[in-house]
Formats: C-alpha cells, structure tokens, sequence
C-alpha cells in the first residue's frame, strides 16, 4: 500500500495548456516560416510592450505544437531555473527560482510569458552573464577574438551609439567584452537545453539577436537557429543575414533615452 501511495505521490502533474486565442493563431502562421529548428531567438525592444504580448503568444504556440523544449531568458542570469517546479507553481515560486530582480526587469511585462511555459511543464532558464562575473569578462582579452574583425569593430561602434557616445573611449573595449561575454553565456545555456525535434526559445534585447554580431555567432555549428526581431514602428534597414524575419509592431512615443543615460553617466557632485 506504501508503495502505490509512494507511486501516485510521484506521478508527474499534468500541464495547464493555455487556449490559443486569435492573436496566437497570427503567430502560430508566422512560426510555420521559422520552424523546424533547435534554436528560435525573439529580439525585443525592452519598453515595447507589445513585444512582450508577442512573447507569451509564441510560447502558447510552440507549447500547443509540443514542440518547445525550454525557454531562455536574459531577464534572469544563468543557472537560474524552473526546471524543478511543478506545472501548478506559484507566481513567487517561480519568481524565487529564476532570482527575479523586477527593478530590472518588470515581472508585470515578463511574468505572463514565463507563466505560461511553466503552466505547459516546459522549464524556463535563466541565460545572462552574471554581475558578478561583468568584472573579470571586462579583462578578458581573448573575448576580442570571439568575433570577426569587422563585426567586432561593428559591435564596439553600437556600444558607442547604444550609449549616445557618451562613453569614455577607454570603457568601449571592456564594455564590448561584456557584450560578447552576454552573447556566449546565453548561447551555451540554449546548447545545453536543446533537444532534438523540439526548439529552444530565447527572449532577448535585439542585439543579442544579431545573427552577425550576437548569441547566433557562439551557437554549435549543427545547432539551426532562426532570429526574428521585434521592431516597434520605423522603416528598418535590416539585411536578410543579420535577421530570418523581422515582425513590426505599432511605433513607440518619442523619447530621449539619451537624456537619461547623460544624467546617470553624469559625474557625482
């Protein structure tokens, strides 16, 4: 009698399968065009929300097809997971085991898409390079050869703009080696976590994205990989070999986030 109690105690939970709604069939055709393949990379713009609504549609839809193996996120650092948790886990179990720092990053825009993998029994991953390790990836010299040549120039000319060129030219070069050392940290955690016949999908800023310059340049060579980027509003110049597909969404309000950056990047008093 222990026994089959024992037995039945350990049965696996059922997973809670969200409905697919109109929104998600849209996706769900979109995703006919990248699928198969063991790795799918959603760039983002951090402020879109509507980027983040995409985000938990494609989860539904690869979790409906039985195809999604793990989701990977650079909202949580590496070694962070859900893996143990079951389909029926709390919002704060689940935030306790991926570490969640909602200061940065808002549980309210991310929490929906990692619920919904949890809820289907599929485990959420943390991906991004630890503060802790920022330090010695800054002085890692051998991350410059991580790159080619020109898309190593090409990746410490956007961390130049992406901080309005309000940086010292003496912080380029670390700051690009944290970047890379970003991009290599959430390639590993999709190689470990891919299975075959199944699709591992990262939610990430649109950078990591860049097939020439980001998270697909570190990926295994028999690893296929699909990087779609989420553009709010504009005309974008993307070429077909930095993006397999880019998906619009309605234009942001204008803002000067170079305003902000100068006040933080300000020297104190």
């Amino acid at each position: 009698m222990m026994a089959l109690l024992s037995g039945c105690a350990a049965r696996p939970e059922a997973p809670i399968l969200q409905a697919p709604g109109n929104d998600t069939a849209q996706i769900s055709t979109r995703l006919e065009t990248l699928l198969p393949t063991d790795v799918l990379i959603l760039g983002e713009q951090h402020d879109a929300v509507e980027h983040q609504t995409i985000e938990q549609e494609v989860v539904t839809a690869l979790a409906a097809k039985g195809v999604l193996a793990a989701v990977a996120l650079e909202m949580a650092d590496t070694g962070a997971s859900t893996s143990t948790l079951r389909p029926s886990a709390t919002e704060q179990q689940v935030r306790n085991a991926l570490k969640w720092n909602d200061k940065g990053w808002p549980w309210v825009a991310y929490g929906p898409a990692v619920m919904t993998a949890v809820r289907a029994g599929v485990p959420v991953l943390g991906a991004n390079l630890p503060r802790a390790q920022m330090p010695a990836s800054m002085a890692d010299s051998q991350l410059d050869a991580r790159l080619p040549g020109p898309a190593l120039k090409a990746q410490q000319q956007l961390i130049r703009t992406g901080h309005c060129n309000l940086l010292p030219e003496s912080q380029i070069t670390p700051m690009t080696r944290i970047q890379i050392a970003k991009d290599i940290t959430m390639a590993n955690t999709l190689a470990q976590a891919a299975l075959p016949g199944k699709t591992v999908l990262l939610l990430a800023g649109s950078g990591h994205a860049d097939r020439q310059l980001g998270v697909p340049q570190h990926l295994p060579a028999d690893l296929k990989a699909k990087a779609v980027r989420l553009r709010a509003g504009g005309v974008g110049n993307e070429q077909p070999e930095v993006f397999d597909a880019v998906w619009t969404t309605p234009a942001l309000p204008e803002k000067d986030y170079c305003a902000g950056l100068e006040k933080r990047l300000a020297p104190k008093p």
